[in-house]
């Protein structure tokens, strides 16, 4: 095992990891409301690419802590939230009586009280975390193959995919569509390249099936599985599909495995009942990692 390889993975993962908590503020909104444009205490989100990309902490927060929003701020800022996916039984609970837009640490701070210190947009090191793991735990198992190139690309967007849907029960289209563009582009240049162990050809066909897959449970049951589930799919069933047809089902099983056991947890714990929604892309991606490991394993 190359330990400089994994080095340089740990660090892509902590770089871009640390990237994931500001554009999941931004985009942890409740369906038809704008993506946020600003921080909790109503300070415009700067930085590259408009904002989107930035360090997890409010910069005039962290320079002035205690200073106290405007009363009235609203912290949603107007730029249109696009099409973005839920279904109707998947809907997160309801926001608290805030400004539109904010977060739930902002009901406190929109009527003009001070801010405790410095306001991050998404406290807690979790994220970061989980991206180094998975980037670190893919380029153990794939090695210096080209794919490795893809995975590591595309391992910061499901991280925020799934952020995203475990806060607010959507996977928005501006995360989805361009994830299910860029696995094609990126696995189709690593087919091309000599040392690869998997089939672009293969991995189209896997997009499709896993794909339609879902599109067929999404009609079955529109209330229980959303379309953004489907357009996640795609992309899913595509980076599967390159390892082939088994590892294809084993990760689409592990992620309905996953979620089922977690659904089982919070009925037997009393959090849930039988027909309370959860956010299902976490386990998606979770179980599409469990594939991809095992494909790269035995590639």
């Amino acid at each position: 095992m190359d330990a400089a390889l994994l080095a340089l993975a740990a660090v892509w993962g902590a770089v871009t990891g640390l990237l994931i908590p500001r554009a999941a503020y931004r985009f942890a909104v409740e369906p038809e409301e704008p993506w946020r444009t600003a921080c909790p205490a109503g300070h415009p989100c700067t930085g590259p690419v408009r904002g989107w990309l930035g360090p997890a902490r409010c910069a005039p927060c962290a320079a002035a802590p205690g200073t106290p929003a405007a009363p009235g701020t609203d912290t949603g800022g107007t730029e249109a939230a696009g099409g973005a996916d839920t279904a109707v039984g998947r809907s997160s609970a309801a926001a608290p009586a805030a400004a539109p837009g904010a977060a739930p640490a902002e009901a406190g701070r929109v009527a003009g009280t001070a801010a405790p210190g410095p306001v991050a947009y998404a406290p807690g090191v979790l994220a970061p975390v989980v991206t180094v793991v998975a980037c670190v735990a893919l380029a153990a198992a794939t090695g210096a193959r080209p794919e490795l190139i893809g995975w590591l690309a595309l391992t910061p967007v499901a991280v925020l995919l799934a952020v995203v849907d475990r806060r607010v029960h959507r996977l928005p289209d501006p995360l989805t569509l361009p994830l299910a563009a860029a696995v094609v582009l990126l696995l189709g240049g690593a087919a091309l390249l000599p040392g690869h162990a998997g089939s672009w050809t293969s991995g189209l066909l896997g997009g499709l099936a896993l794909g339609g897959f879902y599109f067929l449970l999404f009609l079955i049951n529109p209330n229980g599985m959303g379309f953004g589930d489907v357009k996640l799919a795609l992309a899913l069933g595509v980076a599967l599909g390159w390892y082939g047809w088994t590892v294809l089902f084993v990760g689409g099983f592990a992620g309905f495995l996953f979620g089922a056991l977690y659904g089982l947890a919070l009925v037997l714990l009393r959090r849930a009942g039988r027909r309370t929604g959860i956010p299902f892309g976490p386990f998606m991606l979770g179980g599409a990692l469990t594939g991809l490991l095992l494909g790269a394993l035995a590639g």
